[in-house]
């Protein structure tokens, strides 16, 4: 059922994602437009190779946070239209706002519409809607991290790690969440192609997250 509280908390979850947090806090700590910079992305892993690690840092909470507070606006919207929490109409709306949410970061209001890849943001849905799938993600994507020091493919590999533990570890009842899986594994491969041509040449930049990143 469609509520102007349903509408306005997907008008919250854009503007939420639509905050630029790589580009704000480039250009008012470091006087730098990281879109202008590195992969041209305002994201995290932009962030880190441009700006070093505390503000890479900084701009990947800062997004996670913003897909976990967009996702967790089905609570306000009502139990009358959502239903009781964890019931599949209320993960849908989860569902529903984490994209909104998604869709912003990637096409900012707040930034020309240039945003980053999601996958921070993205990663803050999936903590809000299934926090031990979100667990196995985040251990997938250190684990590769660790082992190649490439950002793109720990992203990519965390990305397909939920609908495979969607579905061979929790065999979640919802499908919806198996649907969405299925659909961040598509966007992922979407917005990392360049990531994924430059995987297989061999020419893709490494992150090593121990050494101290200083602008030349």
């Amino acid at each position: 059922m469609i509520s102007i509280y349903s509408i306005s908390a997907l008008i919250l979850a854009y503007l939420f994602g639509s905050i630029p947090t790589a580009v704000w806090l480039g250009q008012g700590f470091y006087g730098i437009d990281v879109r202008e910079y590195g992969s041209g992305n305002a994201g995290a892993t932009n962030t880190f190779r441009v700006l070093g690690k505390k503000a890479g840092v900084i701009v990947m909470i800062i997004d996670i946070f913003k897909g976990w507070t967009a996702t967790n606006l089905a609570a306000f919207i009502g139990l009358s239209v959502t239903g009781p929490q964890y019931s599949t109409q209320y993960v849908n709306y989860q569902l529903a706002l984490g994209i909104t949410a998604v869709l912003g970061h990637l096409f900012p209001i707040f930034a020309g519409f240039r945003g980053g890849k999601g996958i921070a943001t993205l990663f803050g849905m999936i903590l809000a809607v299934h926090f031990e799938a979100a667990m196995i993600c985040v251990l997938v994507f250190l684990v590769v991290l660790l082992i190649s020091n490439y950002v793109s493919l720990s992203s990519i590999s965390a990305g397909f790690a939920f609908p495979l533990s969607i579905v061979f570890v929790f065999q979640s009842p919802i499908r919806s969440i198996l649907l969405y899986g299925m659909c961040i594994c598509i966007l992922i491969l979407v917005t990392h192609q360049k990531n994924i041509e430059r995987l297989l040449r061999g020419s893709e930049s490494k992150v090593n997250l121990f050494k101290k990143k200083t602008l030349q």
